[in-house]
């Protein structure tokens, strides 16, 4: 199956990318990389990668996500990920992504994760 990527934007700074199918080397791929840099031009900031319904992942899939933390790191945003499970988890488990990103349960949690933080911030600013 090739790659599918579905977009929710619960705020002008958050964006939930669904993935579905296999995130793999190829062109669809690169449509995660294309969708992140539209995103972050309108000024989104933090995104969360729901993978809970991406059932394959290779080396490059792995490198796309990294790269997308980095970038979003380095414009003082951040990623989370949601769902991964099987073969998806072991591999990201694997490469120690899990080191670099955090990981939530569910796509719902990795959001809440944000506002949180976000309300933690806010308590620590006077």
């Amino acid at each position: 199956m090739i790659l599918q990527l579905q977009k929710s934007q619960p705020s002008a700074d958050l964006c939930r990318i669904e993935m579905t199918g296999k995130l793999m080397m190829g062109n669809d791929s690169r449509q995660v990389e294309w969708n992140l840099a539209q995103l972050m031009e309108a000024g989104v900031k933090r995104v969360v990668f729901d993978l809970s319904k991406l059932d394959g992942i290779d080396s490059t899939g792995v490198g796309i996500i990294v790269v997308c933390h980095a970038k979003l790191q380095k414009a003082g945003g951040s990623l989370r990920i949601a769902g991964p499970t099987g073969i998806v988890l072991d591999t990201l488990q694997m490469t120690h992504v899990d080191r670099l990103v955090p990981f939530y349960g569910t796509a719902e949690e990795a959001e809440q994760n944000f506002v949180a933080a976000e309300s933690a911030q806010a308590i620590c600013v006077y």
